[in-house]
């Protein structure tokens, strides 16, 4: 067992300004229903370096499940039809919508695509008008996730360690 802090954040009021132009010619975010294997190719891809393992472990038919659920949002970044980012929220039919997974992949980092997908995908869930947009990150996360979290609007509500196997 370790010990990892998690970071609680949230988000109580919608995105203000105009929102972020792509940074990248042909950078395009949509809301998509991937299928299992197109999921869990983006997941791993994004997934792998932050040590993301949740979905890799559902039994298929689980997993199947959520990707169709009505209470899951998923927004793909892609750039030239390629995917290279996701935006995974859950409980996007509550007033407490929490985004579960988002990233990019490596080889998309400093070219300001993570603050494009992020901000693009909270101004679609927005529309849905939450009590708030709520995520837990971790040390094991990308560097600048928590920054990137803070210039969308999120701030830091709780934060604890935990065991992990």
């Amino acid at each position: 067992m370790a010990l990892l802090l998690v970071t609680y954040m949230e988000m109580r009021t919608q995105p203000a300004g105009e929102a972020l132009p792509p940074p990248i010619e042909h950078a395009a975010v949509a809301s998509e229903r991937p299928d299992a294997a197109a999921f869990l190719s983006l997941y791993r891809a994004v997934g792998e370096p932050l040590r993301w393992d949740q979905r890799l472990h559902m039994p298929a038919a689980d997993l199947g499940g959520f990707l169709s659920s009505p209470t899951a949002g998923f927004y793909i970044l892609r750039l030239n039809g390629r995917a290279i980012g996701l935006c995974e929220f859950d409980r996007v039919d509550t007033p407490d919508i929490e985004l579960t997974h988002f990233g990019l992949i490596p080889e998309a980092y400093g070219r300001k695509l993570g603050p494009f997908l992020l901000g693009s995908a909270l101004r679609a869930v927005w529309v849905r008008r939450p009590n708030r947009v709520w995520l837990h990150t971790d040390e094991w996360d990308h560097p600048k996730a928590q920054d990137t979290y803070r210039r969308a609007g999120f701030s830091v509500f709780a934060q604890k360690h935990e065991e992990i196997a």
